[in-house]
């Protein structure tokens, strides 16, 4: 295929995109991805704001490799927004990386022609000069074993959030985009910032201990069969969690959708609760972002 060129601007920014004929998913090109993170982009952005990114890219498409991405490429225009954040144990040997945040539509587009279908962000923040806040958000990753499903996974979400709600804190789901889901808490930032960590490890290990035939909170892949795993890790400030309406690398592409509650009560098929960008489009022309709470109702943590 030709190294085909098309320059835009986007929001005052002119960037060259390429190859935008080129299937990224065996029936979606990488134009398609293009417009749909540009589309998608009034609702997306709030939740990638001030979080250092991590970019999974696919090059040559899904059916090619990936590879993941945290320090900016050397090419990184002098437009887009860095964080130099530590990271210890990186495999650079590196004490710190140059992240790149996605605040705005230009960098979202940029990283969406590099073929970052993925883009993973943290449960902390940078502040604008640099410094790395303590977590505001407590994320559970609610993983099911085979042959466990989603709809598995919705009874122990809705568990959860009863657990949740009795220690006074409010939760808002959304699918991961495979084969699970993600359960969120907005939290006013603690002191410590391993509290959130401590807080969803000791949540997880107590529903498991409530519910041991259907839960399990101990990181065992041989625990998992037929159970949902409720991953607390990810509150560990190392790690990231796939960002509200990214998309999933898959045969078709799927998106990490914010759903009610109402959706997950009614969930009889693992296919109730799979959208893709077309869906997911219509779905917040209707709905707005039903996962905004995340942006404003931040809770003190018990």
């Amino acid at each position: 295929m030709s190294n085909s060129r098309t320059t835009v601007e986007v929001d005052g920014r002119q960037l060259a995109l390429s190859n935008l004929g080129k299937n990224l998913y065996p029936e979606f090109t990488k134009g398609e991805v293009i417009d749909y993170y540009a589309r998608i982009a009034p609702v997306m952005l709030p939740h990638l704001k001030d979080r250092a990114a991590t970019r999974i890219r696919w090059p040559d498409g899904v059916d090619g490799g990936k590879f993941f991405e945290k320090n900016a490429p050397s090419h990184t225009p002098d437009w887009v927004r860095t964080a130099t954040v530590p990271s210890p144990g990186s495999t650079r040997g590196r004490e710190t990386l140059d992240y790149v945040v996605v605040d705005d539509l230009p960098t979202l587009v940029w990283c969406a022609n590099l073929a970052a279908l993925e883009l993973h962000v943290p449960q902390w923040k940078v502040g604008p000069r640099g410094k790395v806040h303590a977590p505001d958000l407590v994320v559970f990753d609610l993983d099911p074993g085979a042959p466990a499903t989603i709809v598995e996974a919705c009874e122990v979400a809705r568990l959860l959030r009863d657990l949740l709600a009795e220690d006074g804190l409010d939760s808002y789901p959304k699918t991961s985009g495979k084969k699970g889901l993600h359960l969120y808490v907005p939290i006013k930032e603690p002191k410590d910032a391993e509290r959130t960590s401590e807080y969803a490890k000791a949540a997880a290990q107590r529903l498991a201990e409530e519910h041991p035939r259907l839960v399990v909170a101990k990181m065992e892949k041989r625990l998992r069969k037929g159970k949902i795993f409720v991953d607390w890790s990810q509150n560990n400030p190392a790690k990231t969690t796939v960002a509200p309406y990214s998309l999933r690398a898959a045969s078709r592409p799927s998106v990490s959708t914010p759903v009610t509650w109402d959706e997950l009560d009614s969930c009889a098929d693992a296919a109730d609760l799979m959208f893709g960008p077309d869906e997911v489009l219509s779905r917040v022309d209707k709905q707005g972002d039903i996962l905004k709470p995340l942006l404003e109702d931040h809770q003190p943590l018990p």
